[in-house]
């Protein structure tokens, strides 16, 4: 009847991973993890690794179709590694929870989570993807930990309730021996959600604001193949022409889209990444343009581009490029962080530093889709004290809400307003409270732009300041209690 229980338990938490894993339902996390580490924890030692391994693998190997932008043997060797990822907590609980107590017992699977989730997005292709936190999306209390801890205080916090509860589950809710650690456990999770609370409530309404827009490439421009072919500079002579004369509709498009935009009032206009294609002997023709226009609208033009030198190694230069309403160029800025794949094969990389330009009172702060994914490096934005941040990206459609829910986690971390630009995905603005301001989705009916009026300046954080301190200190932590147990063992 155990063995039953244990296995429904498997089964029931790894159907509800896999739901989260594609859409945002932020309790079924909170019940996944419960329910599989019971299940980790009933099981006998030489049963429940492989079981939670295969049970992560199942529910990651269905739930990961069209995310993970790989077919094939890849994906399955893809899946097989992040199945592996998972079951680390749950293995490092089974060796060092039992010889702990109280409180400290309920601590290991946290860190472990944690542990697991940092170390992957520092050691291997993928930044954050995948972390549990980004789970959370939408509980906007329970993400102002963001702002002190990173996403690891959500993931720790997911953690350590699941260990709480099961050990109380496991133990028949005998209050004399789980009093301390569920008492412990709630008190800091209350504690959290007031405190997050309170942060939004204090939030100040009376903040300059600035309206921003932001454009989208024309949906019936290319056909399929041809931007892929133009980025990767594979054009055949006798295509040049044709496809030439279809990227100077794209660049009037742009320039008459923001001209207009500007006319309605818009100060700072942004276009997604790499959405202005451009031959490297047009780009200086075009800039000059772009440049006239800027000026005469007294706008700031923040343009995702893609130059493409013919015939090169590596010919994409994804680039933003930003002018300020003199005229001026005072950002261009090369992507940091490819995609690793067809993006990482074709790009040339930037130099890994967050550009931060000073214009007309305003500092803002440039990144380009992927790079917004690695949260140590979008605080350096934070730290060279930018009033805005700006993120034009190219998403497809079944990550186009995943992408854009993990850019409010950035505005919270470094207490910056962030606005979002995206091809084929959802452009957004968020306040440094991680609140939404608008939303334009690329795949609904009707104008693509993004208009929203857009309050400037950051707010301190402490993660901002101290970074993923807690991140290491439960690495540390979960080092020394599986340690100490081999030793005891």
């Amino acid at each position: 009847m155990a063995e039953a229980g244990s296995f429904a338990c498997l089964v029931v938490g790894a159907m509800l991973f896999g739901v989260v894993t594609r859409m945002t339902i932020p309790p079924l996390t909170w019940v996944a993890l419960t329910l599989l580490l019971h299940a980790s924890r009933s099981m006998t030692a030489g049963a429940a690794l492989p079981a939670i391994w295969i049970a992560f693998y199942v529910a990651l190997a269905i739930a990961d179709l069209g995310i993970l932008p790989v077919d094939g043997p890849p994906y399955f060797a893809i899946v097989a590694a992040l199945a592996t990822v998972m079951a680390v907590p749950f293995a490092a609980d089974r060796l060092a929870a039992p010889r702990l107590a109280g409180v400290r017992a309920t601590l290991v699977f946290p860190m472990a989570l944690v542990t697991a989730e940092f170390l992957r997005s520092r050691l291997v292709p993928g930044a954050t993807w995948g972390s549990l936190a980004y789970t959370q999306y939408g509980y906007l209390a329970l993400m102002q930990v963001a702002a002190v801890a990173g996403i690891w205080g959500l993931t720790f916090l997911m953690g350590w309730f699941a260990s709480t509860l099961e050990m109380a589950w496991s133990r028949g809710f005998d209050w004399s021996v789980v009093g301390l650690p569920v008492l412990t456990c709630t008190t800091v999770l209350g504690t959290v959600l007031v405190g997050g609370a309170a942060r939004l409530a204090s939030a100040p309404t009376d903040r300059a604001a600035v309206r921003v827009a932001t454009l989208n490439r024309p949906v019936d421009l290319f056909i399929p193949g041809e931007i892929t072919r133009i980025a990767e500079g594979s054009v055949p002579p006798a295509d040049y022409d044709r496809l030439n004369a279809k990227l100077a509709r794209l660049h009037d498009w742009f320039l008459d889209g923001s001209r207009r935009e500007a006319h309605a009032g818009a100060r700072i206009i942004v276009w997604p990444e790499t959405s202005l294609l451009i031959f490297k002997e047009d780009e200086a023709a075009f800039l000059s343009r772009a440049q006239q226009l800027a000026s005469d609208e007294h706008v700031f033009l923040a343009m995702g581009m893609g130059t493409v030198r013919r015939g090169a190694i590596l010919p994409l230069e994804n680039k933003l490029v930003v002018i300020e309403p003199s005229g001026r160029i005072s950002m261009s800025y090369l992507k940091s962080h490819p995609v690793a794949g067809w993006e990482a094969g074709i790009m040339r990389v930037g130099d890994g530093r967050v550009p931060v330009m000073a214009a007309s009172g305003r500092r803002i702060a440039g990144a380009i889709c992927y790079d917004a994914d690695f949260p140590e490096f979008i605080r350096q934005a934070a730290q060279n004290s930018a009033d805005l941040l700006i993120v034009p990206a190219n998403d497809w459609k079944t990550i186009k809400d995943i992408h854009f829910h993990m850019h409010a986690f950035r505005a919270i971390e470094t207490g910056l307003p962030v606005i979002r630009a995206a091809a084929s995905g959802v452009s957004s603005a968020f306040d440094p409270w991680g609140r939404v301001l608008g939303v334009a989705d690329y795949f609904a009916e009707g104008d693509r732009t993004l208009t929203v009026q857009m309050p400037l300046g950051g707010v301190p954080t402490l993660y901002a300041r101290i970074g993923d301190l807690f991140a290491w200190l439960c690495v540390a932590g979960v080092v020394l209690a599986v340690g100490t147990a081999l030793v005891s063992r």
